[in-house]
């Protein structure tokens, strides 16, 4: 599995800012309608409805929010940059600037798990978030997010 089978370049955004966790997920629940074409409102519950059972902020400037939907047929993502970094609750206290939304069938098993760890083990590179941080284009962000899977697999 590569980042490029669960991002479109269409459901990467970069956001200016997000008065709280609340309102970011309604804005990637606007881009997962968009790119993937999943029910805003559904979205937001149900990343809410995660969120409650612990805080999805990984460390250093990362969260990795995610929920399983019904009309879901396949894992799909939606990254976003934020240019105003947002209190998430994270591990390490620090705020969050680099979201990475996984949402995957109810029925998901294994095949979450395997893009949850695809996309941690990915921003765990800090060079990778140094450049995701320096660029504000969402292709430059895309192409970032899948080149760096294509050399990992070479």
């Amino acid at each position: 599995m590569q980042i490029s089978n669960i991002l479109k370049q269409e459901a990467v955004r970069v956001i200016g800012a997000a008065s709280s966790k609340k309102r970011l997920f309604q804005e990637i629940a606007e881009v997962a309608n968009f790119a993937h074409q999943l029910d805003a409102q559904t979205t937001v519950e149900a990343l809410l409805d995660r969120e409650s059972l612990g805080p999805t902020g990984v460390g250093h400037g990362v969260a990795l929010p995610h929920a399983r939907l019904g009309k879901v047929e396949q894992v799909v993502g939606v990254f976003v940059s934020l240019e105003k970094p947002l209190d998430f609750g994270a591990v390490d206290r620090q705020p969050v600037d680099i979201v990475f939304a996984l949402f995957a069938p109810v029925d998901a098993g294994v095949e979450h798990l395997k893009a949850l760890a695809l996309v941690s083990r990915t921003l765990r590179e800090q060079s990778l978030c140094t450049k995701l941080r320096a660029n504000p284009d969402p292709t430059t962000l895309y192409t970032i997010l899948t080149e760096n899977q294509s050399v990992q697999a070479a």
